[in-house]
Formats: structure tokens, C-alpha cells, sequence
């Protein structure tokens, strides 16, 4: 077992999945952080990122019991952080054409340039799902491959051939839009190292 979900992980999940609401806080913040890396990932732009953790708990709390046994709950942790993100992404399409229609006026545009970091972090919102995932799970969250491999049920060696492919990708992107040459790497957990 890999620190990711040893067996006082898979305790604590029986123990949530049978009411236990100190079970599911512990189980919370030990999770919080590669969850908020899924919804980084596929969240909008403008949706902030508090609201969608917080309406990612609310639904972890209401449909835990539903999780089929102790091993699947990472990745139906992350089914869940997705599904938020992308109903934040629905939402919003809603919203701008209520607002392109008249009904609404239109926010003002931003003011100013965004700092480098963020906007790495926009052009990896333009990888595919696939590559961006991962990438995101490694250089922001800090995760080792196998935990990557563990939360999205893909092999160690996929993880490896996406990052890699996901920071080539990166890289393309950057020289396209003119952002010159930026390289996402990952450091220690929790931090990100973003290379100009």
C-alpha cells in the first residue's frame, strides 16, 4: 500500500460510508488538495474555486453511502470533483447568453495583466483531459505517479507518457500564443514550479 490509500484510508471510508461524519471530515482534508487540482482542471474560468470545494463536500456528504466499496472512493471522489466542475462550466454558458441576450449587462473586462503562473496554468486548461489531469496532479498538487495512477484507474506508465507528452503540449502552446517558452515542473507537494 502507498500512502495515498493504506488501510487507515479504506477504515475511515467504511466508516463514512456508514454515517460516520468525523470519518468523512478526516477523509475531507486528507483529499482536499488533489480534489482542488480536478476541479483546477476542468473548472471555468471564472468560477471560483472555494465555491466548487465547497459544493464538492455537500455532495460528498449527501452521496458517500452510494460509493460501492473502500477502493473505489478516489476515483469516485474524482467523478465527483469533475461532474461539479463541469456543471460550473454549464452554468456559465447559461449565463453569458442570458448576458449576450440583453437581459443582463455585460461584467467589466479585466483590468491588467495576469501574473505568469496563471497564465500557465490557462494554457494547461487547453490540454485535453487526459493530459491535463495528470499534469496538473503532479506540478500543482505535488502527487507521485502511482497516486496519479490510483485516482484516475490508469496505468503508472500512461501517467508517465501523458506528463510527458501533457508538458510537450504545454510548451507548443505557449510558443503558439506567444507566451514564449514556459515549462510546468513539479517540485515538492503543494507547490508549483513554473519555468519563462
Amino acid at each position: 500500500m502507498d500512502k495515498f490509500n493504506g488501510p487507515e484510508d479504506e477504515a475511515l471510508v467504511r466508516a463514512a460510508m456508514a454515517g460516520d461524519r468525523d470519518a468523512l471530515r478526516a477523509l475531507w482534508h486528507r483529499n482536499r488538495g488533489w480534489i482542488a487540482a480536478i476541479l483546477l482542471a476542468h473548472k471555468p474560468r471564472q468560477a471560483d474555486l472555494e465555491d466548487l470545494l465547497q459544493t464538492v463536500a455537500m455532495t460528498i456528504v449527501r452521496t458517500v453511502h452510494t460509493v460501492r466499496d473502500e477502493q473505489a472512493f478516489k476515483p469516485w471522489l474524482r467523478t465527483v470533483a469533475t461532474n461539479v466542475a463541469r456543471a460550473a462550466g454549464r452554468k456559465q454558458k447559461v449565463e453569458s447568453r442570458v448576458r449576450l441576450t440583453g437581459t443582463d449587462r455585460p461584467e467589466p473586462a479585466e483590468v491588467g495583466d495576469r501574473e505568469h503562473a496563471q497564465r500557465v496554468l490557462d494554457l494547461a486548461r487547453q490540454l485535453p483531459d487526459g493530459y491535463r489531469e495528470p499534469l496538473l496532479l503532479r506540478c500543482v498538487k505535488g502527487m507521485s505517479y502511482r497516486e496519479i495512477a490510483r485516482v484516475l484507474e490508469i496505468p503508472e506508465t500512461t501517467i508517465e507518457t501523458r506528463i510527458a507528452r501533457g508538458r510537450r503540449m504545454l510548451r507548443e502552446l505557449a510558443r503558439d500564443e506567444g507566451a514564449g517558452e514556459v515549462e510546468l515542473v513539479a517540485r515538492k507537494k503543494g507547490t508549483v514550479d513554473v519555468r519563462s
